[in-house]
């Protein structure tokens, strides 16, 4: 399976991936990295590991101080098509993409959200879980779909939230987590082991009710 891995930041999610197809924990390669900023830090990380780098950078897609989204979308499928992609694995991609781009990827596109979905869905998940004085937090993998952070839980993992906890620390013990859960997903996925059944994933050919706590 080859993997377009698409990120906006530092990338240490993408560097786990990469980490566990080269030592064939995951049965894929990784066709591209793609970063939507140019300033990212996954670029040059991507690049130490020899992995070909696309910059699609949003700022150059704006007209009159607006997005244009169309524009962006297309660059970016092309991006993945241009390399053989059979999977979209978003590693910390800070943009919603649209309903028309998704839906040919679907079973084929996986996000990794720092909280455990459905709670706490968009940004700053370690600050509002830290607001509203929860004892536990943790990521969620799911399946992408049109629906911000909705699509349907493959995994989770789960953090406890210690009494001394600031955002740093509690922000590195869920990131932690998740380079572990990613690419356990991943691989299910690489190995047909999970699948997309009529809008539903199912793992080792049982539907998954609720996702598998990792």
């Amino acid at each position: 399976m080859r993997l377009a891995i698409v990120i906006s930041g530092g990338g240490s999610n993408m560097v786990a991936i990469a980490r566990a197809c080269a030592t064939g924990q995951i049965p894929a390669e990784v066709a591209v990295v793609i970063s939507d900023h140019a300033g990212a830090g996954g670029i040059e990380r991507a690049r130490q590991l020899d992995l070909p780098v696309v910059v699609i950078d949003r700022g150059t897609y704006r007209r009159n101080g607006r997005l244009d989204r169309q524009a962006f979308e297309a660059a970016l499928e092309d991006a993945i098509r241009g390399h053989h992609a059979d999977a979209v694995i978003l590693a910390g991609f800070m943009f919603v993409l649209s309903a028309d781009f998704v839906a040919p990827y679907a079973g084929r596109m996986l996000n990794i959200h720092p909280s455990l979905l459905p709670r706490y869905t968009g940004l700053d998940t370690h600050a509002r879980v830290l607001a509203a004085g929860d004892q536990e937090h943790g990521a969620s993998v799911h399946f992408v779909t049109a629906e911000l952070d909705g699509g349907p839980l493959i995994v989770q993992a789960r953090v406890p939230v210690q009494p001394d906890d600031d955002i740093a620390a509690l922000s590195a013990r869920v990131h932690a987590r998740e380079h572990i859960l990613y690419p356990m997903a991943i691989q299910w996925l690489a190995s047909g082991r999970l699948q997309w059944n009529g809008g539903r994933p199912t793992l080792d050919g049982r539907a998954l009710s609720a996702p598998v706590q990792a």
